[in-house]
This record gives C-alpha cells, sequence and structure tokens, in this order.
C-alpha cells in the first residue's frame, strides 16, 4: 500500500486496507514464457493450428465461452493487440491481449467498490459513507475513526476521499 500523503499514520493506513480488488493480470517479463494455462487457451483458441489466432477464431471461441463478440469487435480486439501488422495474435499478442482485459476487469472492479462506500450520491467517500459501510461489513467504526482513515489518503485535504484517491489507496 503506498501513502500518498506525508503525514502517514501506519494505524490509519491498516485500518484503510477495506477491499482489495481481485487481480487478474498476467505480466511476463521479455522473453519469459507464459504459463501452461495460457497456452492451453492459446493453442484451444487457435482452432486451424497455425500459431496464430484470427478474428474469426478470436470469435468463435469466445461466443463457445458465453460471451458473444461481433466480427468488428473481434477484428478490433485482434487489432490492439496485434505486434506484427498481420492481422493475427501469436502468443505473445495473445498474452497482451489477456493482460489488457485484466486491467479493464481490475478497474471495473475497483469502480464497483468506490461506488459501494461512496453512497451519499456526492461521488465521493465521506467520512459518514464509510462509516455506514464499515458497519454493513461488521466493523464499527466512529466517523472520527474514519475521517482519519480517509486524511491517510486524502491528497488534497478536502476531507474526502475521490476515485483517484480511492485507486492510490487500494495500490
Amino acid at each position: 500500500m503506498l501513502s500518498p500523503n506525508k503525514q502517514h499514520d501506519k494505524g490509519a493506513a491498516a485500518e484503510a486496507e477495506i477491499y482489495e480488488p481481485p487481480r487478474h493480470t498476467l505480466t511476463l517479463s521479455e522473453g519469459a514464457r507464459p504459463p501452461a494455462d495460457l497456452e492451453r487457451v492459446f493453442h484451444y483458441f487457435d482452432d486451424n493450428g497455425d500459431g496464430k489466432i484470427s478474428p474469426a477464431e478470436l470469435q468463435k471461441c469466445m461466443r463457445a465461452a458465453g460471451e458473444e463478440l461481433s466480427p468488428e469487435d473481434a477484428r478490433s480486439a485482434v487489432e490492439s493487440s496485434d505486434s506484427d501488422g498481420d492481422g493475427l495474435l501469436g502468443m505473445e499478442d495473445f498474452v497482451k491481449l489477456v493482460e489488457a482485459e485484466g486491467e479493464e476487469e481490475k478497474g471495473r472492479n475497483l469502480r464497483d467498490a468506490f461506488r459501494m462506500y461512496a453512497t451519499e450520491g456526492q461521488g465521493c467517500i465521506t467520512p459518514s459513507s464509510l462509516r455506514r459501510m464499515l458497519k454493513r461489513l461488521g466493523e464499527s467504526r466512529s466517523v472520527e475513526e474514519c475521517a482519519r482513515m480517509i486524511q491517510t489518503f486524502d491528497l488534497n485535504g478536502d476531507g474526502v476521499l475521490s476515485f483517484d484517491e480511492f485507486e492510490i489507496m487500494m495500490l
């Protein structure tokens, strides 16, 4: 967890560890081999066995997994990760696509968590909205304790957490 504030209070930081978003991202260092599971998925998607995944192969496999992907979306997904411009995904391109999807999912999960805590319709987490959410989770805290928890990550000193501040807190 990062401390963006010079007034870092270890106790408040520990209390602020409320929600840990799932981490579904896969990162590979240059030259590293992807995990065997990802290789199996890649080979499953590679219907014709040419070592590349076409937009049609991607679309077909996504449909089999219960996700509907239009031909345009499949083409766009392939283009976004295609490193050599051949319109197909090699293994490294596929890993890049999986990583991008993981980051998008992590962002969605974080936004959902933020909305759970920002219950007062102000687009921010206030001490009282944090107190209410903690109470629902079985944690009893005073408004003052919640204010101290927020202060640790309140970069602009306004007494509430914006989404950007919440995101930093969750790192």
